[in-house]
């Protein structure tokens, strides 16, 4: 079977007029990515979406200086500058589950945070899938009458959730941020070809791969061939060198790195 997972193609990262969060090429990939779905014969397909409310602990709306100033989009917040009020939540109450999410970061190899502008705010016209691809998809639900497979990530507000599997800092008491094992098992059963795509490369869909390659590996299961498809994803300005790594790691562990047109004559 060939599944094809579409990480957060949505409008707010795409390089469009209104973006809130736009990365360089986003739009020409998601193109290229309804042209690879328009041609390539998939069982099925799934689409993660980031799903945010306006307030939340990765985005300026919820930070401040001490003097009440806004906090600049793309700031780095430490554990050491909250404790030390270089930057305080606008709600003081959340100081003290700041620092335990920050602490959690340290503990995984993270030193802290990157302040995002405000982005895929729940049901905006940012959150909503790029025009082109959303056609091709509804073109395939139609063609192969059956539902393209749409998982909401990031809704808790106080931890990023790059990777759709789990979030940065897991709360035992937040199911949505746990491990998704359901997706996990959903994406791998049956598999032979899974390809993957979207939006960046440098964040979301290196940390999504990675969560999944550590699931397969610590549960010691077969890997489908895993194709990256590196003309349908682009990195977050700045952070080019995190894409190079993600393709490093991809080769280290047998993934494959290829062109929508490379992959569709290969897999065709």
């Amino acid at each position: 079977m060939r599944q094809l997972l579409i990480i957060d193609p949505q409008n707010d990262f795409c390089d469009s007029p209104g973006a809130a969060l736009p990365v360089a090429g986003a739009n020409a990939d998601l193109q290229r990515l309804a042209g690879f779905i328009n041609g390539m014969p998939l069982e099925a397909i799934t689409v993660t979406l980031d799903s945010h409310p306006s307030v939340a602990v990765e985005r300026t709306s919820f930070w401040r200086t001490p003097d009440g100033g806004d906090v600049a989009p793309f700031t780095f917040i430490t554990a050491y500058d909250v404790q030390n009020g270089v930057y305080l939540p606008k709600n003081p109450s959340l100081t003290e589950r700041v620092l335990a999410m920050l602490a959690q970061l340290a503990a995984r190899g993270r030193a802290g945070l990157v302040v995002w502008p405000i982005h895929c705010v729940t049901g905006t016209w940012g959150h909503n899938i790029q025009p082109d691809l959303m056609q091709q998809l509804n073109q395939w639900e139609c063609t192969q009458q059956r539902a393209v497979c749409k998982v909401f990530k990031g809704e808790y507000f106080l931890t990023e959730h790059f990777g759709v599997f789990e979030a940065d800092a897991p709360d035992a008491n937040v199911p949505s941020t746990l491990f998704n094992s359901t997706l996990a098992q959903a994406l791998l059963h049956g598999t032979t070809t899974l390809f993957i795509a979207g939006q960046a490369s440098s964040h979301c869909v290196a940390a999504s791969f990675d969560q999944l390659v550590g699931y397969i590996q610590a549960h010691s299961l077969a890997m489908p061939r895993l194709v990256l498809l590196k003309d349908c994803m682009s990195p977050v300005t700045g952070f080019e060198a995190d894409a190079t790594a993600l393709f490093e790691r991809a080769t280290a562990v047998g993934a494959e790195q290829l062109t929508a047109q490379e992959a569709a004559q290969a897999y065709a």
